[in-house]
């Protein structure tokens, strides 16, 4: 468990918050410069705070008021950056090795061939980081991180870098270490659908403080919570299962809770259960469903919530799985909708893309 309680100011930017993460894996959501990546810093040790401590599984990382500050080479936490930091003059196997070779054996808890087998990067060991795609770089430097073997793994933004299809690649890859190495991760974005393809738990955080932490179902019904996600790209993410492919018409059929969807074409095979999003500014709303028109998923749902933010309104559907849509105020009122309305809700299939398996 991470508990910490903290003052720290660089400049003229201030952060001061708690948070306490029980889970094995736990998400921090919000916008650029906000302070995720300075909080992940004192965590590491690599930034000292004013005031407060920081405690793993209730041993003291950090607290000022007994006078502890703990190194980070023996805080044990692996923090991988968003630019990878690979040594440029070693090969992919050097640098891999850099901080196994520097713990004594007792205490390292992976081997060489079970992190080159985890991240499948056994074909890129003799490459220098040069001749490297950014996805590749970013599994040799999680590979280099966990070869450390930390107690608590960090993750700053690891996918801001990518595009949209090398963050499908990496993406599975930090589920199989979440499933395998059992090893406690705290995962930073401002793409809440990365968070929740890994994690529901999350924190949220503001100008330096948390606004809120726990399941995102609950911490999104936060006024404050759910302005600041709106504003970042409020996004749905739903685990389907891949049923047909019809290739002749582009199309891909999954299904979920007895409910079928239509998908841009994929290449995943029948069976595979895969990770899929969609904004929630891309989700219509209808009393009935609508006859002789293009959008080709429309799903029925009743009303949980609806709640005002600014000049929109944010519907909470239960559609089997509780889904959110943007919509305006205009259309709440034409639809005359209220909490417990049957609904329709439509999107069409290319408002939804892949998150990864």
């Amino acid at each position: 468990m991470l508990d910490l309680d903290l003052e720290l100011r660089q400049g003229s930017f201030a952060l001061q918050g708690r948070l306490t993460l029980e889970q094995s894996i736990s998400g921090l959501f919000g916008p650029s410069g906000c302070g995720k990546s300075t909080l992940l810093r004192a965590i590491a040790g690599l930034v000292r705070p004013r005031a407060g401590y920081i405690h793993l599984d209730g041993l003291p990382l950090f607290d000022a008021q007994k006078r502890i500050d703990l190194p980070p080479h023996r805080r044990r936490v692996g923090l991988v950056f968003q630019d990878s930091q690979l040594f440029p003059h070693r090969s992919v196997e050097h640098n891999l090795l850099y901080g196994f070779k520097l713990l004594p054996p007792a205490q390292r808890q992976f081997t060489l061939a079970q992190i080159i087998d985890l991240l499948d990067i056994g074909h890129l060991l003799q490459r220098r980081p040069r001749h490297l795609s950014g996805g590749e770089r970013q599994r040799v430097a999680l590979g280099r991180t966990l070869l450390a073997s930390p107690r608590l793994l960090l993750l700053d933004e690891p996918l801001a870098a990518l595009d949209e299809g090398r963050k499908q690649q990496i993406l599975p890859f930090l589920r199989r270490v979440r499933d395998e190495l059992r090893l406690p991760m705290l995962y930073v974005s401002h793409a809440i659908n990365e968070i929740l393809y890994l994690t529901p738990h999350l924190a949220v955080m503001e100008q330096g403080r948390i606004l809120g932490q726990g399941l995102f179902s609950e911490v999104i019904r936060q006024d404050h919570v759910l302005g600041l996600a709106r504003s970042l790209g409020l996004e749905n993410v739903l685990q389907v299962r891949v049923q047909r492919h019809e290739p002749d018409i582009g199309c891909t059929t999954v299904q979920y809770d007895h409910h079928e969807l239509h998908l841009p074409l994929s290449a995943l095979a029948p069976g595979t259960e895969t990770w899929i999003a969609l904004r929630a500014a891309d989700v219509a709303l209808a009393r009935h469903p609508v006859p002789n028109t293009t959008i080709q998923n429309q799903v029925p749902g009743r009303v949980l919530g609806l709640r005002r933010i600014a000049d929109r309104v944010l519907a909470e559907i239960d559609v089997g799985v509780p889904i959110l849509a943007e919509i305006t105020v205009k259309a709440v009122h034409d639809l005359g909708l209220m909490e417990g309305d049957a609904v329709y809700c439509l999107f069409k299939a290319r408002a939804w893309h892949y998150l990864g398996t």
